[in-house]
């Protein structure tokens, strides 16, 4: 398994960066980014607004802090839950959709707050853009890390990535968690057809040759 979840962002607790982030990750993802000034976070985070320019000059500086502390916050969630399941690898890729389920669950849920992000700010703040890009790739790593431990072929990393984002943004669209179940099952398909075409890497054979 790869590193998903283990790195880890400090903050004081307590500081006013801990609470500008808080105050800006809860705003913005109930509202929107482009909805929220930085007067809003201020007033949230119980900062003055001299304060809150200079631990982020600007609010794409603040979009981008808010999402790479999510995506730490995310992803390790995310492998605190596959970590806790002591079934076959295969179960173990499968929890991931339980895990979304889960997420999906959660009063307030409204989708990927980096597409939400990207979607807003990607086209004129590229740091905005790069860190939802990170955290997609490394979503993607993390499956493709399970898939290899479970000697699937590689490319099925890809195809349970996608199920897994059209479930994301479907359960925030219709406001139901039967997005994650559907994809579930429909990853156990693509696992159980992929395993039928055997192992990722298939033994090396050697032919027998008389001398030379």
């Amino acid at each position: 398994m790869g590193t998903i979840g283990k790195e880890r962002i400090t903050v004081e607790p307590g500081t006013a960066q801990l609470r500008v982030l808080d105050a800006a990750e809860q705003l913005y993802y109930a509202n929107g980014v482009q909805a929220v000034g930085m007067d809003a976070v201020r007033t949230a985070a119980g900062v003055s607004l001299k304060r809150l320019y200079q631990l982020h000059p600007s609010k794409a500086d603040l979009v981008e802090a808010v999402l790479r502390r999510r995506d730490t916050a995310w992803r390790g969630a995310l492998a605190d839950h596959v970590d806790s399941v002591t079934g076959s690898p295969e179960e173990r890729l499968l929890a991931v959709y339980d895990w979304l389920r889960e997420w999906f669950a959660e009063p307030g849920y409204r989708g990927c707050a980096f597409v939400n992000s990207f979607g807003e700010l990607g086209a004129t703040a590229p740091a905005v853009a790069e860190a939802a890009r990170a955290h997609k790739a490394a979503f993607r790593q993390y499956l493709a890390d399970l898939v290899a431990a479970a000697d699937l072929p590689g490319q099925l990393a890809d195809q349970l990535a996608l199920l897994a984002e059209g479930a994301i943004t479907t359960a925030a669209i219709a406001g139901s968690t039967e997005p994650a179940g559907q994809a579930r099952a429909a990853a156990r398909t693509l696992i159980t057809a992929a395993r039928a075409t055997g192992p990722a890497t298939a033994p090396v054979t050697t032919r027998a040759t008389g001398p030379a």
